[in-house]
C-alpha cells in the first residue's frame, strides 16, 4: 500500500506538472503596437534596423490603407474599428474632432483598450493618444478607460521631442531639454521598464502595449547622436514631383483646389529635402526603440508569445502634385502606409497583397485575444492572413472620407500638432479637399483596377487607373465610359453610410 501511495503520489507530480506547463503555454499572446506619426511607406523602406527586426520575422501587408489621411481620425478608427463616418471624428480639432469630440461623444468608452482590459490583458498606452489631450474638461491627470498603465504628454510641446510633461500614471512628471529628456527615448525605456515588470509581477498576465511615439511628425527632430548623418540626402524626385522644375507639369486636369496652388519654389524645395533628411534621421531613432523592445522581450522569455505591430497613423506626401509636406488627400502618397507584423505562427516573408486598412487593427487584436469585437465594427480581422490563410470573401473597395481641415498655423496649445504647410496651402486656395471616394484593388470593377475615383463636394471628380498610372499623372474621369463612372458613384453611394456587417458586404459587392 506505502509503495501504491508513492506511485500514484508520483504519477500526481507529474500530471499536474504536465497541466502545469498546459497552463503555462496557453496564456494568451501578448500584443505590441507601434504606431508611429506621419509615415510615408517610402521612408519605411529605408527602415532598415525595423525592417530586419519585423518584416524580416513575419508578414508584410504590402496594400496596407487608411480611410481618412489626418492623425485624430485615423487613431480614432484605429482603437474603435470605425470609418470616420461612424465614429463622427473628421479632424484634429474644431467641430469635427480633436480629443474634445471624442471625449465629449463618449467614444473612450469601448475601444480596444476596453476590450482587451477585460479580456484580462494589463493594458498600457506610451506616447501620443489623440490629438488635444488633455483638456479643461478631462484635467491633466485624466486617463481613458480601459488602460491599466498609461504614460503620455500632458503640458508643453511633445511635437519637438523636448520640454514636455509626462502624465504618468495620474502623476504629472515635466522633462527638460537635455539629450535623457529626448521624448522617443523616454517612451521607450517606459515600455521597457514595463515589459519588464510585467514579466516579474504579473507572469500569468498578457499584456496589451500601445506605443505611439510622435516620430517622424515634423519638426521631426532627431536626437544628438544622429544629427550630423546623412548630410547630403535630398527627397525623392518621382515624375509627380521633378517632372518640370520640380513640380507637376501639367494640371490642368486636377481639381481646382490643386489648379489653383502656386508652383512650388526652391525655398519649398529646401524645405521639403530639410524635412525628409530629419524623417529619415528620426526613423533611425524609431529603429532603437524597436531594437529595444524586442531585446526587453527576449531578456524575459516574452518574445515567442508576442505579436508585434509596425505601420503609421497616415501617409505622407513631400512635393508630389505641387503639394509642399502634408497628408489629407486620396493620393497615394497619403493613404497608403506600411504594417508589418510579427509573432506566433506567422511565417517569415509572408506578403500580404490583398487591400487591408487601419479600421481592421481593432477587430484583429480582438481576434488574437481571443473575443468578439462589438457589433458596431466596421473593420474585419486580419488574423487569417497571419496564419497563412485567405478568408473566402474579403473587400473589393476601400471608401476613403474628408473634411477640410481646421486651420491653426501656430498653436498655442503644444498637444495640438503643427499645422501641416499643405493645409494651409489648401484652405487658402479656392477649394478644400472634402470628398469621399473609393480605392479598389485589382480586378474589382470590371477589367479595370486598381482604381482610385474621388467625388469633391464641389462636383468634380479624380480617376486613376493606377496599373497604367500609379503616380496618379492623368486623371483619366472626363475621359472615362458613362458606364464605368455610374458604377463607380453607386459603388461609393452603398459604403458612404453603411456601418457594421452591411458595410463588409458592401465593400465585397461591385456592382
Amino acid at each position: 500500500m506505502k509503495t501504491i501511495n508513492s506511485k500514484f503520489g508520483r504519477g500526481l507530480g507529474f500530471i499536474l506538472l504536465f497541466l502545469s506547463c498546459l497552463s503555462a503555454q496557453a496564456k494568451q499572446p501578448n500584443i505590441v503596437f507601434i504606431l508611429v506619426d506621419d509615415l510615408s511607406k517610402e521612408v519605411f523602406s529605408h527602415s532598415d534596423k525595423i525592417n530586419s527586426l519585423i518584416t524580416a520575422h513575419g508578414a508584410n501587408f504590402d496594400n496596407h490603407l487608411v480611410n481618412l489621411s489626418l492623425c485624430c481620425p485615423s487613431r480614432v478608427t484605429t482603437l474603435r474599428g470605425q470609418y470616420a463616418h461612424n465614429t463622427g471624428i473628421y479632424d484634429n480639432k474644431g467641430v469635427y474632432g480633436g480629443f474634445h469630440k471624442v471625449f465629449k461623444d463618449g467614444l473612450e468608452k469601448s475601444t480596444i483598450a476596453t476590450w482587451l482590459q477585460a479580456a484580462g490583458y494589463r493594458t498600457a498606452l506610451f506616447g501620443k493618444y489623440l490629438n488635444g489631450y488633455p483638456n479643461k474638461f478631462s484635467g491633466t491627470a485624466y486617463i481613458p478607460p480601459g488602460w491599466s498603465y498609461w504614460v503620455s504628454p500632458n503640458q508643453g510641446n511633445p511635437y519637438s521631442e523636448y520640454d514636455y510633461s509626462l502624465n504618468e500614471n495620474g502623476i504629472t512628471v515635466s522633462y527638460g531639454a537635455q539629450d535623457s529628456d529626448y521624448l522617443a527615448d523616454v517612451l521607450s525605456n517606459h515600455t521597457a521598464n514595463f515589459i519588464r515588470n510585467s514579466a516579474a509581477n504579473y507572469p500569468n498576465t498578457p499584456f496589451f502595449i500601445y506605443l505611439a511615439p510622435y516620430l517622424p511628425h515634423e519638426p521631426a527632430t532627431p536626437p544628438s547622436r544622429y544629427r550630423n548623418d546623412l548630410r547630403s540626402l535630398k527627397a525623392p524626385r518621382p515624375a509627380s514631383f521633378n517632372k518640370t522644375s520640380f513640380n507637376e507639369a501639367d494640371v490642368s486636369d486636377k481639381p481646382s483646389w490643386v489648379r489653383a496652388k502656386r508652383p512650388l519654389s526652391n525655398a519649398d524645395i529646401y524645405y521639403i529635402d530639410r524635412l525628409y533628411r530629419k524623417q529619415r534621421l528620426s526613423m533611425k531613432t524609431i529603429g532603437d526603440m524597436v531594437e529595444n523592445l524586442i531585446n526587453t522581450l527576449r531578456a524575459v522569455d516574452e518574445l515567442d508569445n508576442t505579436y508585434i505591430f509596425f505601420t503609421s497613423d497616415n501617409g505622407y506626401h513631400l512635393g508630389e502634385h505641387r503639394l509642399t509636406a502634408g497628408k489629407n488627400t486620396a493620393y497615394e502618397e497619403d493613404i497608403k502606409i506600411p504594417l508589418v507584423v510579427r509573432g506566433p505562427g506567422i511565417r517569415a516573408g509572408e506578403i500580404v497583397t490583398e487591400l487591408t486598412a487601419n479600421v481592421d487593427i481593432a477587430p484583429t487584436l480582438a481576434e488574437i485575444a481571443g473575443i468578439t469585437p462589438p457589433t458596431f465594427v466596421d473593420g474585419r480581422s486580419l488574423f487569417p492572413f497571419l496564419t497563412g490563410s485567405t478568408p473566402p470573401a474579403w473587400r473589393k473597395a476601400l471608401l476613403l472620407e474628408h473634411k477640410a481641415p481646421s486651420i491653426t498655423p501656430n498653436p498655442s496649445n503644444g498637444l495640438l500638432e503643427p499645422q501641416d504647410a499643405y493645409d494651409i496651402q489648401a484652405t487658402i486656395s479656392k477649394f478644400g479637399p472634402v470628398f469621399t471616394g473609393l480605392r479598389t484593388k485589382d480586378n474589382a470593377i470590371g477589367a479595370y483596377g486598381p482604381i482610385t475615383y474621388i467625388e469633391y463636394d464641389t462636383g468634380e471628380r479624380e480617376l486613376y487607373n493606377l496599373w497604367a498610372d500609379p503616380l496618379e499623372l492623368n486623371n483619366i474621369y472626363l475621359s472615362t465610359s458613362s458606364v464605368l463612372k455610374s458604377k463607380l458613384s453607386e459603388w461609393l453611394a452603398s459604403l458612404r453610410h453603411a456601418s457594421g456587417k452591411a458595410l463588409r458586404e458592401a465593400e465585397e459587392t461591385s456592382p
